[in-house]
């Protein structure tokens, strides 16, 4: 058995139940945005398992409104990130489940080591401790974000513990707790 092989979920087959339903909206949205796609895998041709859009930084946000909004996808369920040490060094994800349709779809955006990515917040509010931990773990800053601190590492920690060059012994040892910081206490 290998990704192509088709595999009975929940909802049935996916690629039956959902295959017109992902090629009919990538085609308007190819149709709407262009060259703002970058390149597409399908399941059942490429080796995923959803429905992948690249999308250039620029149109991301754009991509993602109209998925939301024309497409029903309203639920975020994961955000999070790659290190592919590449030119555009970051992959950041978004996973997007339609509540009525009961199909998902993953958008990538392929960032450099310095860019920033815009916030998803005023589309998703469930996106704000998601960003959190995707700065915390791999160092990718988002504008527009209300707070962006560590979530999970102790703020005194150096690096980004997810990225692929960070040492695998990479330990940091704090003999003190973490001093409260009395703004959070507000």
């Amino acid at each position: 058995m290998n990704v192509l092989t088709p595999i009975p979920t929940n909802y049935g087959y996916f690629l039956e139940k959902f295959g017109p339903i992902w090629t009919q909206q990538i085609e308007e949205l190819k149709a709407e945005l262009g060259d703002a796609i970058e390149q597409v895998w399908m399941p059942g041709v490429d080796r995923t398992d959803l429905p992948t859009l690249f999308v250039k930084k620029d149109s991301a946000m754009t991509l993602l409104r109209q998925l939301k909004e024309k497409y029903g996808y309203h639920f975020l369920t994961d955000l999070t990130a790659t290190d592919e040490e590449t030119e555009l060094r970051f992959e950041v994800v978004y996973h997007l489940f339609g509540t009525e349709t009961k199909a998902r779809i993953r958008v990538k955006v392929r960032i450099s080591e310095n860019e920033t990515m815009p916030t998803a917040i005023p589309l998703w509010e469930g996106a704000n401790w998601a960003e959190r931990e995707v700065f915390d773990m791999f160092g990718i800053r988002f504008d527009g974000h209300p707070d962006l601190r560590r979530i999970l590492m102790d703020m005194r920690w150096e690096g980004h513990p997810l990225r692929k060059d960070y040492p695998l012994r990479g330990y940091q040892v704090f003999l003190t707790p973490e001093p409260i910081d009395p703004e959070l206490l507000k």
